[in-house]
């Protein structure tokens, strides 16, 4: 009786030991036969070529942060895990370690750039802008880096703050405002021009008792504060009568008008502009021969002046007369 219990039992534990050994080489089976891959070496890479290789053989990149490395450039992968080489189910994850390059970088030269060129070298190395000064320079143009801290070639830790001297283009000349009130038109014009001024609006009024084409008032005035190539505002006085007539000197007839060039050997720049409160228009702006006339129609409303520049030098000036 105990003989065959024994047997019996004897057969129940060689069935489970090959029902087990069937599970163990079923399982096996299974595992292996689902997709896997080899880990690539992903050390020295850039980060663009680790995701297309990575994403090539359908893993994923986790990033598991960045640090400083002298042996490795910027942005190229310092550690990877898994290692090079092991098989890994397809789907999961692969974490790098990505360089920020060196600590410390060269100083950049910015001197001579923009500031808005020296703010994309600070990004491209990591860099960021400290105190920012400006005064006026005669070499520099407007925002452009006079000097900076620290100096160019220096070593500088990435993060740390540059500090910048900027250009704020010319210093501004500043001088009490010319009397030209009184002078004939054409005067005036040439003392502005003198003192490194503009003429603005020119408009006409009639005055009885001063002189035809004399200015009659100045804005500024004289005295005030002005600027180089500030615009000066002038008053003429016009006409009040008469009939019309040839004028010798200026060379107008009725709503024609006749200049000729000076005498020489180059071809001359004749320009004639008419200017009326709040615009201006060239009627004539070409190289003549010397020598030349040219004949043009002029406006008669009373707000406009004409302007004759040769060689870009005011030759003439006329104020229109109603009148004539």
């Amino acid at each position: 009786m105990i003989g065959k219990v024994l047997k019996i039992i004897s057969f129940c534990a060689l069935f489970v030991v090959i029902a087990g050994i069937s599970a163990y080489f079923t399982l096996s089976l299974l595992i292996k036969s689902e997709d896997t891959v080899v880990v690539p070496d992903l050390i020295g890479k850039d980060v663009v070529t680790v995701l297309e290789a990575l994403t090539e053989l359908g893993l994923n990149t986790k990033v598991r942060g960045s640090e400083y490395s002298v042996h490795m450039p910027k942005h190229h992968v310092i550690h990877q895990e898994p290692e090079p080489g092991v098989e890994i189910k397809k789907g999961r994850d692969v974490r790098i370690l990505i360089s920020k390059g060196t600590e410390t970088v060269p100083m950049p030269n910015l001197i001579g750039l923009s500031r808005r060129q020296a703010g994309i070298i600070f990004d491209e190395n990591d860099l960021c802008s400290g105190q920012v000064a400006s005064t006026p320079d005669a070499v520099f143009e407007r925002d452009m880096v006079i000097a900076q801290v620290p100096a160019p070639g220096s070593l500088i830790r990435r993060g740390e703050c540059v500090d910048l001297l900027v250009s704020t283009g010319q210093r501004t000349v500043a001088f009490k405002m010319p009397v030209v009130t009184g002078l004939p038109l054409e005067e005036a014009l040439v003392r502005l021009e003198q003192n490194r001024l503009a003429h603005g609006v020119i408009r006409s009024e009639q005055l009885a008792g001063k002189q035809p084409r004399s200015i009659l008032d100045q804005d500024p005035p004289a005295g005030y504060r002005v600027a180089v190539n500030s615009a000066v505002d002038l008053v003429v006085n016009r006409r009040t009568g008469g009939a019309p007539a040839a004028d010798a000197t200026t060379g107008r007839i009725g709503p024609f008008f006749r200049y000729r060039t000076g005498d020489g050997y180059l071809r001359k720049h004749l320009r004639v502009q008419v200017k009326h409160p709040g615009f201006s228009l060239d009627l004539f702006d070409e190289f003549i021969r010397p020598g030349s006339d040219i004949w043009l129609i002029l406006p008669t409303d009373e707000d406009a002046t004409v302007l004759v520049y040769e060689d870009d030098k005011l030759t003439r000036t006329l104020v229109p007369d109603p009148w004539r």
